[in-house]
């Protein structure tokens, strides 16, 4: 099977200056309306000029909101966190469903099992309306995760749902929200459970320099035998930050490391490129030195992994956080670190 995969590169807007809950709502209502009319526009271009469907678009990440700032966790997911099932996916469904896609994107989630919390969620929308995958970030600096709530979480969801893969026609997809692609554990996991393609939502700095992102986007593809379509926004309106500090590079990497198309600045969809499940899949069954995945040894890392404990798990299970709980665990672990002789 060969098909087109999209990261589509469209600006982010703030929900800061909305002046409360229900005006927050209906902009970002607004903003997935106008996603419709560009994604078609963009998939008649590249199946004209390509000769490949899109089956699969990524969006950036948090494209309906931009990120909290110093908004309150609690104030923050009452005005801008999506509920499970809540209108705006269901736009996003109609959206998919029109357009006989994939849709990956990203988002702030409120969860009924966790009150006062929200957490960053990467989402995959079927062609049939379904939300197929649904991630939680689980290393973020300033934001609440699962590992923030472990033992809950996991009795909650389980496994499964820490590490989530859609089987679909399309592939098994995986999503890695942001900055976690610089953390090979995160692909790991997901790879390990079957995962072929990586949509990776992201906002980030834009250079013509190797940026750690985009190095890192590379060898999360060669390392695992898998595609990364990474969508970067063009720009972030709304906020005091200048406008392009988060803009360009968006990109689909190919299971070898290649990099089969990247984005300029600005608004654009010229990051598209063919996904050959068929190759991907016959490479991951041929014995090789290039096999990397099938060459783990997942063994001679477990106990170094159990033994170590860095960032502790729980530390929001029992109290309503701050912004700078996250910085004060933080510098706990550094202090801790340097006792032990790690750093």
């Amino acid at each position: 099977m060969t098909y087109a995969a999209l990261a589509l590169q469209l600006t982010a807007r703030s929900v800061e200056r909305c002046p409360d809950r229900a005006a927050a709502r209906a902009q970002m209502l607004a903003t997935i309306e106008s996603v419709g009319p560009k994604l078609r526009a963009a998939s008649v271009f590249i199946e004209q000029y390509s000769g490949n469907k899109v089956r699969l678009a990524v969006l950036p990440e948090y494209l309906l909101t931009s990120y909290p700032g110093r908004i309150s966790i609690a104030d923050f997911a009452d005005k801008a966190a999506l509920e499970e099932g809540g209108p705006e996916y269901e736009a996003f469904g109609r959206i998919a469903e029109a357009q006989n896609l994939f849709l990956a994107g990203n988002a702030y989630e409120t969860d009924r099992h966790f009150p006062g919390l929200y957490f960053q969620t990467s989402f995959v929308v079927a062609p049939s309306g379904e939300v197929v995958l649904r991630y939680r970030r689980l290393n973020s600096m300033f934001a609440p995760t699962p590992h923030d709530v472990w033992a809950k979480y996991l009795d909650v969801y389980g496994v499964e749902g820490v590490f989530p893969v859609a089987r679909t026609e399309i592939g098994n997809l995986a999503a890695i929200a942001s900055e976690e692609i610089l953390y090979p554990e995160i692909a790991r996991a997901h790879a390990l459970r079957g995962a072929e393609i990586f949509v990776h939502s992201s906002s980030e700095v834009g250079s013509p320099v190797a940026t750690h992102k985009a190095i890192a986007k590379r060898a999360r593809a060669f390392e695992n035998l898998a595609y990364v379509v990474s969508a970067n926004t063009a720009g972030i309106e709304g906020t005091a930050m200048p406008f392009a500090s988060a803009d360009g590079n968006s990109l689909v990497v190919d299971w070898k490391g290649n990099v089969l198309a990247e984005s300029n600045t600005g608004e654009t969809f010229t990051a598209f490129g063919a996904i050959d499940l068929d190759a991907l899949r016959a490479a991951r069954r041929k014995p090789g030195m290039t096999n990397y995945l099938a060459r783990q040894r997942t063994e001679l890392f477990a106990a170094a992994y159990a033994a170590a404990t860095v960032h502790p798990a729980g530390t929001l299970l029992d109290k309503a956080p701050d912004r700078d709980h996250f910085l004060r665990v933080q510098s706990e672990v550094i202090e801790r670190l340097a006792k032990e002789g790690v750093i």
